[in-house]
């Protein structure tokens, strides 16, 4: 497969669901034509903020197909395809492939993860990167996972050339550092995945992230990296720092219901979240209220 170049900001996009827990595609289409107004660098379907795990094959590739459909010409939609087994992620991120998807970012298999070692990290990628009619890249999301895909293992796999990236969400940048220097001068897009190192990330040469926060704040998002591309790094990093706790807020604390209730607060479709995942509560909405107000955004 060819490479090609990730820049930008990129939300992985949030799933509305109805009271009853029905999928609300209707509102999806109209947070992806929001999106659209915004000098963004993709889009992600079925990342961690998509609530995934709670959405049947069908609904996964009825979201895939409506973003291919409503997004703006030449920007690129990303797939979040990994399953537990190396056969099934094949077989969905082939179907993704054939709705139009970009590129799979794929996340460490981790159910079994005292068995996930570099051996064994290196040959599900491989394998899935031989096997898939579109690029692979790689997802590391130790919050989630617990697993932490170590810098040799991307080392072995960023000369693959079928696996053309990482996105790594650990929010560490010791940890993005030595990536950076595992990949080496290998056409690799190494992004970060979180808006809480953004702008340390953009110090060091990382051009690219998938950020939960792109979600509410895209306006925000883009625009650390385009003062900071136009050389203005104070106004960059106030942006940045402005916008800090939101991301707290809505990634660490409040969770994806507190993300969703921002994006209903700011113009976008938050809707609930699927059980068994709680609603956000009363208070806490009024504490959001308040972190968000402070960061000019209300």
């Amino acid at each position: 497969m060819a490479f090609f170049k990730l820049k930008g900001v990129i939300p992985p996009m949030i799933t509305p669901f109805k009271e009853n827990g029905d999928v609300d595609y209707d509102k999806h289409i109209v947070n992806v034509k929001k999106w659209n107004n915004y000098d963004l660098g993709g889009y992600l379907v079925l990342g961690s903020n998509s609530e995934t795990v709670y959405l049947n094959e069908e609904e996964k590739l009825e979201l895939i197909r409506l973003t291919v459909e409503n997004k703006k010409d030449g920007i690129p939609v990303l797939v979040g395809t990994a399953l537990e087994s190396t056969k099934e992620t094949i077989k969905l991120t082939n179907k993704a492939a054939q709705l139009g998807a970009d590129a799979a970012l794929l996340v460490t298999p981790f159910y079994y993860g005292s068995n996930m070692n570099d051996e064994a990290l290196i040959g599900y990628y491989t394998e899935v990167a031989d096997e898939i009619e579109i690029p692979a890249l790689i997802y590391n999301v130790t919050k989630f996972t617990h697993v932490n895909i170590s810098p040799k293992a991307v080392s072995a796999l960023a000369g693959h050339p079928n696996i053309i990236g990482m996105k790594d969400s650990s929010g560490s940048i010791p940890q993005l550092i030595d990536l950076k220097r595992a990949v080496g001068d290998n056409d690799f897009n190494l992004m970060v995945g979180t808006a809480s190192a953004w702008y340390p990330a953009l110090t060091l040469g990382i051009e690219a992230s998938v950020m939960a926060l792109v979600n509410c704040c895209p306006e925000e998002c883009v625009n650390i990296q385009k003062e900071y591309d136009a050389g203005n790094y104070k106004k960059s990093q106030e942006i940045y720092e402005r916008v800090f706790p939101v991301n707290s807020a809505v990634t660490g604390k409040y969770g994806i219901a507190g993300l969703k209730y921002a994006c209903d607060l700011l113009g976008f479709n938050g809707g609930y979240v699927r059980k068994p995942m709680l609603q956000i509560k009363e208070n806490d909405k009024k504490e959001l209220e308040k972190i968000l107000g402070e960061a000019g955004l209300l």
